[in-house]
């Protein structure tokens, strides 16, 4: 046999009628019509097959079947009442669990230094981070953003644009003056390539230039990894050369221990986005999350003049 479900709006009105001792105290408190009082009342007693308040011109009172009934009722209110509060204070007041993915290299050396001012500007929310360079199902896994380097496909989640990811060829200066300093992709067949598998095609590098048009080569590859950070040891150490992201390079660029090569021959940039699930309404503590990544994040050290 199925079940009907409770008629949890009667059962709170008949408590507040309780309450207050009349249909119209309780209408008016609720703010509803005493004719929407009077049939949740009459509805409850139709269901239930028992009359729950005895009414006379003068007075209204509890039936014993009311008065049996009437604690649990008034429990259904104020849980009815607290579950409303606590909404509503959540929707003020930050708070809970936000889970986010982003990418490993990226997260530790950037997204973890913005952290702490979040932390003590919001005490009450907890944060989740998922560091991998693997694409997560935000939906399937249960997330509720994550940061993304990538030029992104279609797709139905929320994407923002923080800011501009440059790939670099580079190499340690020592290395080019060993080997030579390419100056088209078909001499890097020449070279030790130190390879990031996670970017597209494993092994495929593809470059254009303003005049020259586009360019794919596969060099000889001495270090395959899924991870960018780990090519940077072998990279100083002039070991190869490497497509490596602007936010891995930029500090050894500057302090001239890695060189770019090649560089009128660039690689297609990425972009640092900040996605979401398709909803639009999204917690409050989703969304101080956002705010704050993207101010902080959209203006990268590596884009500040030296």
């Amino acid at each position: 046999m199925t079940r009907r479900l409770p008629d949890l709006e009667a059962w709170a009105i008949f408590a507040k009628v309780a309450e207050r001792g009349s249909f119209a105290g309780a209408a008016q408190e609720l703010g509803l019509s005493n004719p929407t009082v009077s049939k949740a009342i009459a509805r409850l007693e139709a269901r239930l097959g028992i009359a729950l308040l005895s009414r006379t011109s003068r007075r209204l009172s509890l039936t014993e079947g009311g008065r049996a009934s009437l604690e649990r009722a008034t429990r259904i209110l104020s849980e009815g009442e607290a579950i409303e509060d606590e909404a509503a204070e959540q929707s003020t007041i930050p708070r809970g669990l936000v889970r986010i993915s982003a990418p490993l290299s990226f997260g530790i050396a950037y997204v973890g230094a913005t952290l702490p001012a979040f932390l003590d500007a919001y005490p009450e929310i907890t944060l989740d981070f998922a560091l991998s360079d693997r694409r997560v199902d935000l939906i399937a896994e249960r997330f509720d953003l994550a940061l993304r380097i990538a030029r992104l496909e279609d797709s139905s989640l929320l994407a923002r644009r923080l800011c501009t990811v440059r790939i670099l060829l580079v190499a340690s200066p020592a290395y080019l003056d060993a080997r030579g300093r390419p100056t088209h992709p078909a001499q890097l067949m020449d070279h030790a390539a130190l390879a990031y598998t996670g970017g597209g095609p494993r092994g495929v590098w593809r470059f254009s230039h303003p005049l020259f048009g586009e360019e794919l080569v596969e060099p000889p590859v001495r270090i395959w990894t899924d991870n960018a950070d780990m090519l940077n040891p072998a990279l100083l150490a002039g070991q190869g050369l490497a497509l490596q992201p602007e936010f891995l390079v930029w500090r050894e660029l500057r302090e001239g221990r890695l060189e770019i090569a090649m560089p009128e021959w660039t690689v297609p940039p990425l972009g640092l986005h900040l996605l979401t699930p398709p909803s639009s309404l999204r917690p409050l503590r989703v969304q101080v999350l956002i705010d704050h990544l993207a101010k902080a994040l959209a203006t990268p050290p590596w884009d500040e003049p030296a």
